[in-house]
């Protein structure tokens, strides 16, 4: 318990939220205009799970058809 499991949409996000901000942040740009310009518009997020999302360990290799559905019955 305590560990959040996160799916593949949740992967791409933080994909998309990283790529965007490494794109901006080389022009100079604070990180909260990047957050307000580029970043809310598209996911509208408050600025503090932009910062967590900054943080989010960067997605795993493990695909989404990796993980155990509803349709597995355990016995692989």
């Amino acid at each position: 318990m305590g560990k959040k499991r996160r799916g593949a949409s949740y992967r791409k996000r933080v994909d998309d939220i990283n790529r965007i901000y490494e794109e901006h942040v080389k022009s100079g740009l604070s990180n909260r205009e990047i957050w307000l310009r580029y970043i809310y518009p598209v996911y509208a997020i408050s600025e503090r799970t932009f910062y967590n999302v900054l943080k989010a360990p960067a997605p795993s290799s493990r695909k989404a058809t990796d993980y155990p559905t509803l349709f597995d019955d355990g016995n692989d």
